[in-house]
């Protein structure tokens, strides 16, 4: 008998399942005490759903550190602690009852507006006027939306190691008058440990889980975590455990196929064909290492996936079904310089959610909306070429040519260095992090243009159908 049991607790452990289980109870309401049925709760691994008083009963495992709810659309929930809206609450043997409060959303949130943020990443005290002053021009861009809902979400690398910046950068933004929602980035995690399983320390302790999901509208959203920490000293990979996996087939057996699903991850699933189609060793902390299964979990849904990492911007279509959207650093080039290193100015993004239908459009902080591309003519690398950086490019856009007037052609798309990053980027030895450079872009356009014309005119129309211009007169 004693041995089998042994063997039990063997095959228990060998299969991830934890031996001690904690039956927890809840509810839901609403700030005026209503109960709220059919919301979703989870422990990070397992999921109830609340009945029609808004109870819930929940086995949870060893690894739970924190219970919490995917808050139902038409309702809102507090995303940073001193709030009873609060969507999350740690695991306690001393806590009974783990009773939730959701406030019901004053605006009609079918139609909202997503702002996104990527890589803000204060490393030291001293960047943090910028980043005030960057979190102004995004409030004043909110005030002047159309006056949906809007939240926002930030997509990792709140800082730069420091976690004890974090209250400073959540005064910052919070002065913006909206809720941010928040990914945890290769920069969040707690390093030196042993195990991935420990990497997550720091952030947790100020933002909660690192995986979890809410429903906005039509859309549900679902954050992840895929910087795995290696055990050695900083370094990671991109990589979706099977706790989350497991966590996300759940998660997504609520939702409908064809439902619009909107994931945030840190680091890239994929940043071209190539790497979709054969596994590349040497960039496996840029990327998502077991992205096949990850994407066939999605397939049945209309997908879209946000992520930074990076720090410049990119447009994959992965499938028919599923696209994912790369955003460049809201910090630029690390702080260093005016420009992202490949060319695009620091911003975010506006995801304007329309019932089921989304669009978008990058803001450049400290630019009008219709800044869009950068233009150059005969630069040193490029003579005789009229050269354009369209940071915001998919296959969708139309890129054109025009002299005195009169359609030249269609620019041809290849990948260089944006000038001005090559310019601002070129000494090494005089920026404060020694390793930014200017990357090369594949969203550049480059057309020949004539001895004699006299008005050089680059032409974009983005994928939603809005035309900017930009004209060289000579």
């Amino acid at each position: 008998m004693r041995n089998a049991i042994v063997y039990i607790m063997i095959g228990m452990m060998l299969t991830g399942v934890g031996v001690r289980a904690e039956n927890i109870k809840g509810s839901v309401k609403t700030t005026e005490g209503k109960a709220v049925a059919g919301v979703v709760v989870s422990d990070g691994l397992n999921t109830v759903v609340t009945d029609a008083k808004g109870r819930f009963k929940m086995d949870t495992d060893q690894d739970s550190r924190f219970v919490f709810i995917s808050t139902p659309a038409g309702y809102t929930s507090a995303t940073l602690k001193g709030d009873n809206t609060l969507f999350y609450k740690e695991i306690n043997p001393d806590i009974k009852k783990y009773d939730f409060v959701v406030k019901a959303n004053p605006q009609n949130d079918q139609n909202h507006n997503l702002i996104v943020i990527a890589d803000p990443q204060i490393s030291e005290r001293n960047e943090l006027p910028e980043l005030e002053k960057y979190s102004e021009d995004i409030a004043d861009y909110v005030k002047q939306a159309d006056g949906d809902y809007t939240f926002g979400l930030c997509l990792g690398d709140i800082v730069g190691w420091d976690h004890s910046i974090y209250p400073e950068y959540n005064r910052i933004m919070d002065k913006g008058g909206f809720d941010y929602r928040y990914v945890i980035g290769n920069h969040d995690m707690t390093n030196w440990g042993r195990s991935f399983e420990t990497s997550m320390k720091d952030y947790e302790n100020m933002y909660g889980p690192c995986w979890y999901s809410f429903n906005v509208g039509k859309v549900h959203y679902i954050v992840l975590n895929n910087n795995f920490y290696v055990g050695r000293d900083y370094f990671y990979i991109g990589y979706i455990d099977e706790r989350q996996l497991r966590w996300l087939e759940r998660d997504l057996s609520y939702i409908p196929e064809g439902t619009n699903v909107v994931v945030s991850m840190h680091i890239p699933t994929t940043l071209d064909k190539s790497d979709r189609d054969a596994f590349q060793y040497g960039v496996i902390g840029d990327n998502l290492c077991n992205k096949p299964a990850f994407y066939k979990m999605l397939e049945p849904y209309k997908a879209l996936i946000l992520s930074g990492h990076m720090h410049t911007a990119d447009y994959e279509q992965i499938s028919e079904n599923i696209a994912e959207i790369n955003i460049t650093g809201l910090c630029g080039a690390w702080w260093c310089g005016p420009v992202c290193i490949d060319g695009s100015p620091a911003g975010f993004k506006h995801f304007d959610m329309d019932g089921e239908q989304i669009s978008w459009i990058y803001k450049g902080c400290g630019h009008p909306l219709d800044y869009q591309m950068k233009v150059y003519v005969d630069d040193p690398m490029h003579q005789g070429y009229v050269v354009a950086n369209v940071w915001d490019y998919d296959p969708q856009w139309k890129v054109e040519y025009f002299e005195d007037g009169v359609k030249v052609c269609d620019m041809e798309r290849f990948k260089a260095q944006d000038p001005l990053a090559r310019e601002c980027y070129k000494d090494p030895s005089s920026l404060k992090r020694t390793w930014v450079y200017a990357a090369p872009t594949e969203n550049m356009f480059r057309a020949q243009h004539s001895a004699d014309a006299k008005t050089l005119e680059v032409r974009v129309t983005d994928r939603f159908g809005r035309v900017y211009t930009k004209t060289i007169t000579r």
